[in-house]
């Protein structure tokens, strides 16, 4: 059984580089529009597939999963809700973001307000990166990967610390190596590749798991048994004392949905590398498309875990790789790891290549060398990289122990989500308010739900009111203060938004009837479900 499922991960996971490496093996990768734009040519089937896989990878199989253990359907609001900012994202901010012509968001940020802006964006977003987002990506796959595999038994090695040391730092080396050598074309295609793999392993495993519960009496019958012994695990409308209460989708949740799918550059970057408007928007909106397919392969797996083995004292985050190792057959144990591998790699290559972006596009060529070469700045960004994958091998070790993986990543998240959204919006939505008020705004917000987070007493407010009610109301006080800085000290001339000529900015005519549709199918999701 070893051999066989070591033996079809090794030929998936090659078959994968080895296409990859066809497809792209005569792109650009000296210059920075070639390595961190892909020399703004991605379709929209690229662009879906790399915005999909970069953001499905091991916090969500994992951690979604393990939230749906413990709160069931109500969970899937990170997945449906991601739906209405996907249309936001086509039909407002990639208009705006395309017209700017920018590679990173805090480049929008120095057009709009001044450099001193941008530069305080880039420094929260380069930390945000290295404490919270590359470790837990590492962090998540890792222990994805034991439960899935049985590498104790495939190893030989007994320490559940040395595995975990030993998965994080080789799945992290040959992320880097594809990230740093690569750039953003490479990252897509291979996003694109593994984007397929993981939604047919996906649905797989639902398959599989539906026949576990049913006795292999079919999954209908499978479907049937869980509503019948588990009624309030499929209720989409969360309760007070769950994860993701229902009135938090209208705050918190949807702000920071909204801010992970149009303004982080981890994701958001395959988008300012598109061919030209249309294709943009028609991958943007394909992406949410199968974001409404999200619960039946990130949400339904941690329900059926549930029924299987709540029991068993299985740990929340435990729980997907679980029932992969229970219900799969030997033979497909290997392709979904390898799948899996390559999602964790999506995820770690796409928020490196942004990282290195924004270190030498805002950092490196805006501060440390203006007039470096293009030369340069490849290089520069490089060895970068490789600082901050090593880094966050390093931390990425140290997060074990945490109850819910997802939900400390949302927590975590939001503290510089908001207030950069915050910013974000005001630059495009005024005309008059100065960089003063960016700065406040970011750098006021940050500080603000750091406090919330964990210095009493403002540690009581998220604990009476909801954390996601909380950082809504951040947002809503820092978009207030910009506002009032704009009236009482105003820019001394209006911001014109100039076309910088970069792509073609035709929108794809089918934009706004496919995004109402989008938009008309999540409320009938959250009906057909609502207990």
């Amino acid at each position: 059984m070893h051999a066989l499922t070591l033996a079809s991960f090794l030929f998936f996971t090659g078959l994968v580089a080895f296409i990859t490496w066809r497809v792209t093996r005569r792109d650009d990768h000296k210059s920075t529009s070639g390595l961190f734009l892909a020399g703004r040519s991605l379709t929209f089937p690229l662009i879906a597939g790399s915005l999909l896989m970069t953001n499905l990878s091991t916090e969500q199989m994992v951690g979604l999963n393990g939230s749906a253990f413990t709160d069931g359907l109500s969970v899937m609001a990170w997945e449906v809700v991601a739906v209405l900012a996907l249309v936001a994202l086509a039909l407002f901010f990639l208009p705006r973001f395309l017209r700017s012509g920018i590679t990173t968001i805090p480049q929008l940020l120095q057009i709009r307000f001044d450099s001193g802006t941008q530069l305080i964006c880039n420094i929260i977003f380069l930390i945000a990166y290295a404490v919270i987002l590359l470790p837990i990506i590492l962090y998540s796959g890792a222990v994805g990967l034991q439960g899935m595999l049985d590498l104790q038994g495939l190893t030989g090695i007994q320490s559940d610390s040395v595995l975990l040391w030993g998965t994080v730092w080789l799945v992290g080396l040959i992320g880097s190596v594809y990230a740093l050598f690569g750039g953003l074309r490479t990252v897509a295609v291979s996003d694109t590749l593994n984007g397929i793999g993981l939604l047919v392993g996906g649905f797989v495993i639902v398959y599989f798991g539906l026949q576990a519960v049913s006795d292999n009496a079919g999954i209908m019958a499978g479907w049937e048994t869980l509503k019948e012994s588990n009624p309030e695990k499929l209720n989409s409308i969360g309760g007070s004392d769950q994860q993701v209460p229902f009135s938090t989708l209208f705050t918190g949740v949807f702000l920071i949905n909204l801010f992970y799918w149009t303004t982080n550059q981890q994701i958001i970057q395959r988008t300012f590398a598109a061919k030209n408007l249309a294709e943009g928007q028609k991958g943007v909106l394909l992406t949410g498309f199968f974001k409404l397919l999200g619960p039946l392969y990130l949400v339904l797996p941690g329900i059926i875990a549930y029924h299987l083995y709540a029991d068993q004292g299985i740990r929340a985050d435990e729980a997907y790789g679980h029932l992969v190792f229970n219900v799969l057959p030997p033979y497909l144990t290997g392709f979904f790891a390898a799948v899996m591998v390559g999602a964790i790699l999506s995820s770690f290559n796409s928020a490196l290549n942004s990282t290195t972006t924004l270190f030498s596009m805002g950092l490196y060529k805006g501060v440390l060398n203006k007039n470096a070469t293009e030369t340069q700045v490849v290089k520069a960004s490089k060895i970068f990289g490789w600082v901050m994958a090593v880094s966050s091998m390093t931390i990425a070790p140290l997060l074990a122990g945490q109850e819910s993986l997802f939900g400390y990543l949302q927590k975590m998240n939001a503290i510089y989500f908001i207030p950069i959204l915050a910013v974000v919006l005001v630059g495009l939505l005024t005309k008059r308010v100065p960089a003063m008020g960016a700065k406040i705004g970011l750098i006021g917000g940050c500080l603000l739900i750091f406090a919330g987070y964990f210095i009493p007493p403002f540690t009581l407010l998220p604990a009476v009111m909801s954390e996601f009610h909380f950082v809504a109301s951040i947002f809503v006080l820092m978009v207030l203060v910009m506002l009032l800085i704009g009236k009482l000290r105003p820019r001394e001339v209006e911001w014109v938004h100039e076309d910088s000529g970069a792509v073609d900015l035709t929108p794809w005519k089918g934009a706004i009837p496919a995004g109402i549709i989008l938009v008309v199918l999540v409320i009938a999701i959250y009906a057909a479900f609502a207990g």
